[in-house]
């Protein structure tokens, strides 16, 4: 396996130590996931690889919550964060609707299948602040969507928030701030820096030192689970964001072809 510190672009689960979905132990030594030390999750990157740039009012039609991958955070034994369908959490608004919903210091979400999503601060006068292209950017909502369908997210992290007031602060405080200026690596970090003032968020905010605090539980159908442990919650952050790009189907099929090899170098008594 070699040591995880080392990797510094994402690795497929079947090069990954994880636990059994069943949520039993089955590896020995420590099961973590990927270290992202030197690596940006720069959602931009990925926006409209396959084609041409959304217009901004064009309905961004495909879109599937039965993708989304549903999942918790636990910092030890505290969960800090969680997407449920269940709880009715992930539906979704063209930009035009959610432009009624949203309050100052609101934390926005924008989805659409096949990219990571974007996340940006409500700042009012139907404008959001947000990292966009390794630069915090003011922006009009339905600018800032390109096209596609958005939520409120201020209920999926647990921490406490900050007052509406000082949200808005932190994020129009840093409009303009680009490349070496920057202390995130992607929207969401950055969006969530703004409302909940929390350094873990920041690039370098933890040292990654000792054991595994932070756990990545994704729920699998039929009730199952399954478990990675990080460092750092950036590192999490950004494995979860890598999940919901792909989907949950591609997440299952991962971790499927994981365990299937897993299996298979147990049963070979020369694989040592």
């Amino acid at each position: 396996m070699g040591n995880q510190v080392d990797k510094l672009s994402h690795l497929s689960y079947a090069e990954v130590p994880t636990t059994d979905p069943n949520g039993l132990d089955t590896e020995d030594g420590p099961r973590i996931g990927v270290s992202y030390i030197f690596s940006n999750d720069d959602d931009e990157l990925e926006d409209n690889v396959d084609g041409p740039d959304i217009e901004p009012n064009q309905e961004e039609k495909h879109y599937d919550k039965r993708n989304e991958v549903e999942c918790a955070i636990y910092n030890r034994d505290e969960c800090i964060y969680e997407k449920s369908i269940i709880a009715g959490e992930t539906e979704t608004h063209s930009p035009e609707n959610l432009l009624n919903r949203c309050k100052a210091g609101d934390l926005v979400e924008f989805v659409a299948i096949g990219q990571y999503p974007h996340w940006a601060v409500y700042v009012g006068d139907f404008q959001v602040v947000h990292l966009h292209r390794a630069e915090v950017k003011n922006s009009f909502l339905t600018d800032a969507s390109q096209g596609r369908r958005g939520r409120i997210v201020n209920s999926f992290y647990k921490f406490k928030p900050l007052s509406p007031e000082m949200v808005v602060q932190n994020a129009m405080e840093q409009v303009g701030a680009k490349d070496r200026e920057l202390s995130w690596r992607n929207s969401e970090c950055f969006a969530a820096w703004c409302r909940f003032g929390k350094r873990e968020f920041k690039v370098g905010g933890e040292i990654r030192i000792g054991k595994q605090p932070y756990r990545l539980k994704i729920m699998l159908p039929e009730k199952q689970s399954h478990v990675l442990e990080f460092q750092s919650l950036e590192d999490l952050i950004m494995e979860k964001r890598r999940n919901d790009q792909i989907g949950k189907v591609a997440v299952i099929q991962d971790l499927a072809n994981h365990l299937s090899n897993v299996g298979n170098i147990r049963s070979d008594p020369s694989a040592h």
